[in-house]
């Protein structure tokens, strides 16, 4: 979220839930990125915050509240207020329970994947209309060709992320393998180590595809434990999902810490892996 935005933001949240009778003094920035993560206290909640013109907030808490009620590992929204979306001064706000983090430990990739496994399972069971995969693909080569948005970006570069996100986000689309709705974004940013276990956040990324294209955002040994995985197809959803995030680092809007650094780590992750997998984006 743009800095000069982020006041406004905060304000709204915590008018919102001043509103319906959660006292909220202080507040301690959690994340900041397309939207403000805040946790507001003394009365614990946490609350997301977007603008009303980015956002899909509504989505993503009729899929946490579906998701929750079939028994996934989800964080739940928060039990004391009416499960909606609120509006206010621009930015739309949701209030989600705040979980205390467990004692630091490694999560084990074995816990990582069963959890992965019953969120999967539970989403089958859901119909619900959302984009295909190939729609956030065609995003990043979107920012890739729009050279207003990625001034940064050298033409070899430019040209290495538009050949992988066109010719793999081509060849895994027409595989015809089984598709289901997908988290979208299941890295370990978005899992919560609780005293309940693992939980999944933020659901704006749901889609359809492939569970490899789930797997290939979590970590490697993860989909070791995970059943039935095509590893032909996680190596090539791996180099998809990496050329993706690579374009999003070289969006002149990024505001990851270390983002420009962590692209061009990734473009020579990319090269190698291409090199290591014999696969020719040129075609």
């Amino acid at each position: 979220m743009q800095a000069s935005m982020v006041p406004r933001a905060t304000a709204a949240a915590v008018s919102t839930a001043s509103s319906l009778g959660l006292t909220a003094d202080d507040v301690i920035v959690l994340h900041d990125s397309n939207k403000l993560t805040l946790r507001l206290l003394p009365c614990d909640v946490l609350a997301r915050v977007a603008p009303v013109a980015h956002q899909v907030a509504q989505f993503e808490v009729d899929i946490a509240q579906r998701l929750a009620a079939s028994g996934c590992p989800v964080a739940a929204l928060d039990p004391r207020v009416e499960p909606r979306v609120h509006e206010r001064d621009g930015f739309v706000v949701t209030l989600w329970t705040y979980y205390e983090p467990a004692t630091p430990r490694e999560v084990s990739p074995a816990d990582y994947a069963h959890a992965l496994e019953r969120l999967h399972a539970g989403m089958r069971k859901l119909d619900v209309p959302t984009p295909r995969f190939t729609e956030r693909v065609e995003q990043a080569q979107d920012l890739v060709t729009n050279r207003d948005r990625t001034p940064a970006l050298a033409d070899a570069d430019r040209e290495l992320l538009g050949d992988t996100l066109r010719t793999l986000g081509r060849a895994i689309g027409e595989r015809g393998g089984a598709e289901q709705l997908l988290h979208g974004e299941p890295h370990p940013g978005n899992v919560l180590m609780t005293k309940d276990g693992l939980l999944f956040i933020d659901f704006e990324t749901c889609c359809r595809g492939p569970v490899e294209f789930d797997l290939a955002h979590a970590p490697e040994e993860v989909s070791e434990h995970y059943p039935g995985v095509d590893q032909d197809l996680l190596r090539e959803c791996r180099i998809l999902v990496l050329a993706m995030v690579t374009s999003w680092r070289w969006d002149r809007d990024d505001r990851l810490p270390g983002g420009r650094r962590l692209g061009t780590e990734w473009l020579g992750r990319i090269r190698a892996a291409l090199d290591r997998n014999g696969f020719d984006t040129h075609g």
